[in-house]
């Protein structure tokens, strides 16, 4: 074996020295195919290797504490490489005959051979030696066709090519057995750093995975050319925009006997002269300017002490863009009024132009509607909104973006 592998281990190296521009493609696709063959030959070799090595306990008797550790540190492979080679060398003892022979011949990979073993055990469970060794035959022929992933989905439905006759009650049997497992595996836990952020982790069932890819698909999508977030920061704002909307709707149980609610606590001249940090009755600790952004929300409600922590107002109604304010607003702007952002209604807040620390008014001529990302991006950016001549909202851009700073306006929402 050792000579014959040191020979082949010679004719590869006398190919990577072959100038492979000289070849015409026809001969470099033949060339590909044939080193993709001899590939899959050696995964072959490799895997018996591995299961002749790690059943008779080399990786134990030279001091590695298991055969995928002793692998990591022999070829340098990441631990989680080294233990699916063990794995997989492990399915080389209840393989059928068709299954070796198709990793010997290059037909299929060693990841594809993981997949056929599983299936066909799964099929001589439920079907019998005989549906087994059909399936065998059919699983090599897509194996040929389709890579291990696709494999893997097409095997799911294998007994409708080797036992119709009981793969309607066996794929039914599957499902519920799928659906114990998803019910018994949902979580989701909540890490709490020490600067106030969450680490979400957790698996969710089917329904619970639809239900979330239905309420925060539509709100992922950049909310145009000038959006920089990266695809996971867009998912947590989305994420963000569905928990503030369903607190706006007033429907959550009661949490320790008032309204379900975030409450902002800061010092009323701390936050007038945007200065000092406020507190979330969860604890922690947010700058002046995220507590004058959230004040904005009507659906979010400060709590403003005074110097000895009397409470002076908490969540003032008359500050609030609430009731037939908001349905003035929502008739106005039809949705976030940025430029270019096509959110609607029912996922924006009403921010005061001038703001409600400053002196500004809650009405109609001192509010705009904006979507959760835009609504961030107002307060901690250089752009300006105003009300124009119309009495319509624009926007002025920083002078780094347009020098001649011209006021532009959400023409998405216009009706026609």
């Amino acid at each position: 074996m050792i000579e014959a592998l040191e020979q082949a281990e010679a004719a590869v190296a006398a190919c990577f020295d072959r100038a492979a521009w000289a070849a015409n493609e026809h001969h470099l696709v033949a060339a590909l195919d044939a080193t993709h063959r001899i590939e899959q030959r050696l995964a072959a070799v490799k895997l018996t290797l591995v299961r002749e090595l790690d059943g008779r306990g080399t990786a134990t008797a030279q001091g590695a504490s298991s055969t995928a550790v002793w692998l990591r540190d022999r070829l340098r492979l990441g631990v989680g490489a080294a233990r699916r080679l063990v794995e997989l060398s492990a399915t080389l003892d209840t393989a059928p005959p068709g299954v070796r022979d198709a990793l010997a011949s290059g037909t299929v990979d060693r990841e594809q051979v993981g997949v056929i073993a599983t299936t066909v055990q799964t099929v001589h469970a439920s079907a019998g030696p005989e549906a087994a060794d059909k399936a065998v035959g059919v699983l090599v022929e897509w194996a040929a066709q389709f890579d291990a992933a696709l494999l893997r989905k097409l095997s799911s439905r294998i007994l409708d090519h080797v036992a119709p006759d009981i793969a309607d009650a066996a794929a039914e049997a599957a499902l519920r057995a799928q659906e114990s497992r998803a019910a018994r595996d949902r979580h989701v836990t909540i890490s709490e750093h020490s600067d106030g952020r969450l680490r979400l982790i957790g698996i969710l069932n089917s329904e619970a995975a639809a239900l979330v890819r239905a309420a925060i698909d539509p709100l992922t999508a950049p909310t145009g050319p000038d959006d920089t977030r990266t695809p996971g920061q867009r998912r947590h704002d989305a994420l963000a925009d569905v928990c503030r909307l369903t607190l706006r709707t007033g429907e959550l149980p009661e949490n320790g006997g008032d309204p379900t609610q975030v409450v902002v606590t800061a010092s009323y001249d701390g936050l007038t002269q945007q200065l000092g940090s406020g507190a979330l009755d969860i604890g922690q600790q947010v700058s002046a300017e995220t507590v004058r952004r959230l004040a904005c929300d009507a659906a979010i409600l400060p709590a403003v002490l005074n110097g000895a922590g009397q409470v002076l107002d908490v969540g003032r109604q008359r500050r609030l863009i609430t009731g037939p304010l908001r349905r003035a607003l929502v008739l106005r702007d039809r949705g976030c009024a940025f430029p270019g952002c096509d959110r609607p209604p029912r996922w924006c807040d009403g921010h005061h132009i001038r703001h409600w620390a400053d002196g500004g008014d809650t009405s109609l001529t001192n509010a705009v509607l904006l979507c959760g990302h835009h609504h961030r991006h107002l307060h901690h950016s250089d752009w300006v909104v105003r009300l124009g001549g119309d009495g319509h909202p624009e926007f002025v851009p920083p002078a780094w973006l347009d020098p001649d700073q011209l006021p532009r306006r959400n023409h998405y929402h216009r009706r026609t």
